[in-house]
C-alpha cells in the first residue's frame, strides 16, 4: 500500500528546508562581512593571495579569538593545522575548542600531537588540565603519569598531579607527589604547598621544611613560612611557640590579618575572651572584607550575651562570603 504524504505535510518539509537553506546562507554572508572588514580585511586579502600560508591562517585565528569570534576563528585553526600540523598550532587549535565546549574533539587533537611529540610538557598539561575540568580525574592523574615516564626529572608534572590530588582530598598521594617535585626542584612554591599539607596533618616535617625555606628565601615568602609554623604549633597546642610566629608574622607586616586571627583563636580557646575580641577586631579593621573576622567578632559576642551585635557581624560575615555556612547558622540562630 502506497502512502501519500499530505500537502500540510509536505509544505512544513519544504518550509523548513528553505528556512535552513536561508540561515545557513546568512551565517555564510554574516560571516563573510566580519572577515572582509577591519582589522581582519588585510589578512583575509593576504590568504586569498597565499592561500596556502599557515601563518595567516594561524594569524586571523588568533585575531578572531582575542574578538571573542571563537566560533569563525575554528575554520583557521583547523586550516592551519592540516596546511602544517605544529605543537604551538595545537596548542591554540585545542584552546578554542575548548571556548566553543567541545572537550572531546580537543581531547583528540592533544592525542593525536601527543603522539608525534610525546615530550612536549605543554600538550601533556593541557590534556590532564581538560580531564580535570571534565571531571574525569583518574584519566588526569593517569596523564600526569604518563608526562612523568616522558620526563621524569620535571618537577612541574609532580607539582601539578599533586595539586590535583589534594582538590580530590587524596593528601597522602598528594604529599607523595609534592614530595617527589620539591626533591626533583626544590624552590618555593612547590615547598610551601608542601609544607601547607605538613601542616594540615600535623607532620612535624613542616618545621624542618619552613626553617630550611626560610633559609634561602628570596622572593619574601618568610611570612607565609612563618605562618605555616604558627599553624602546626597552633594545632597541635603549643599555643606559646604559635603566638611567637604570628607575632613576627605581624611584625613584618602589621596587615596580616590572617595572623590577628589565628592569634585571636588561640586566645578564645584559652577562654581569654576579651583579648581575643580585640584581635578580631584588629584583623578586620586592617582587612574588612575578611569574612573571619567579623564571624569570630559575633562569635565572641554571641558567647558574651551581646545577640544584637553578634547578629550584626554576623550578617556582615554573610556578605562578604555568601557560602559562609556557619555564618548563616549565627544569624539563623539569633533571628529565631
Amino acid at each position: 500500500m502506497k502512502k501519500w504524504f499530505s500537502l500540510p505535510a509536505i509544505l512544513v518539509v519544504l518550509l523548513c528546508w528553505v528556512c535552513g537553506c536561508n540561515t545557513e546562507q546568512k551565517e555564510k554572508v554574516s560571516a563573510e562581512k566580519v572577515l572582509n572588514s577591519p582589522p581582519f580585511a588585510s589578512l583575509t586579502d593576504s590568504i586569498k593571495q597565499f592561500p596556502q600560508d599557515q601563518a595567516l591562517y594561524l594569524q586571523r585565528g588568533i585575531l578572531l579569538s582575542q574578538n571573542d569570534l571563537h566560533e569563525l576563528a575554528m575554520a583557521d585553526y583547523k586550516k592551519a593545522w592540516e596546511l602544517k600540523p605544529d605543537e604551538y598550532v595545537a596548542l591554540q587549535y585545542v584552546s578554542n575548542l575548548m571556548l566553543v565546549n567541545q572537550p572531546e574533539e580537543a581531547i583528540a587533537l592533544l592525542k593525536t600531537s601527543l603522539a608525534k611529540w610525546p615530550t612536549n610538557p605543554d600538550l601533556h598539561r593541557r590534556l590532564s588540565e581538560i580531564y580535570t575540568q571534565i571531571g574525569e580525574n583518574q584519566k588526569a592523574i593517569s596523564q600526569y603519569d604518563e608526562w612523568a615516564r616522558q620526563d621524569s626529572m620535571n618537577f612541574e608534572v609532580y607539582y601539578e598531579k599533586g595539586v590535583l590530588l589534594a582538590q580530590l582530598a587524596d593528601t597522602p598521594a598528594a604529599i607523595q607527589a609534592l614530595e617527589k617535585s620539591y626533591k626533583v626542584q626544590p624552590i618555593n612554591y612547590n615547598g610551601l604547598a608542601l609544607a601547607s599539607l605538613y601542616a594540615a596533618t600535623l607532620n612535624p616535617k613542616v618545621l624542618t621544611l619552613c626553617d630550611e625555606l626560610i633559609r634561602k628565601d628570596t622572593s619574601g615568602i618568610i611570612n607565609d613560612v612563618l605562618y605555616l609554623k604558627g599553624s602546626y604549633y597552633s594545632d597541635s597546642k603549643q599555643y606559646d611557640k604559635a603566638m611567637q610566629m604570628f607575632n613576627d608574622c605581624i611584625s613584618r607586616d602589621w596587615k596580616f590579618s590572617d595572623a590577628y586571627i589565628e592569634k585571636g583563636i588561640i586566645l578564645h580557646d584559652l577562654k581569654k575572651s576579651d583579648s581575643a575580641l580585640k584581635e578580631f577586631t584588629m584583623a578586620a579593621t586592617v582587612a574588612n572584607t575578611n569574612a573571619d573576622a567579623w564571624y569570630w567578632m559575633a562569635r565572641i559576642y554571641e558567647e558574651q550575651g551581646k545577640k544584637e551585635q553578634a547578629l550584626v557581624n554576623y550578617k556582615r560575615a554573610l556578605a562578604l562570603d555568601k557560602k559562609f555556612e556557619e555564618a548563616k547558622e549565627g544569624v539563623k540562630r539569633l533571628e529565631k
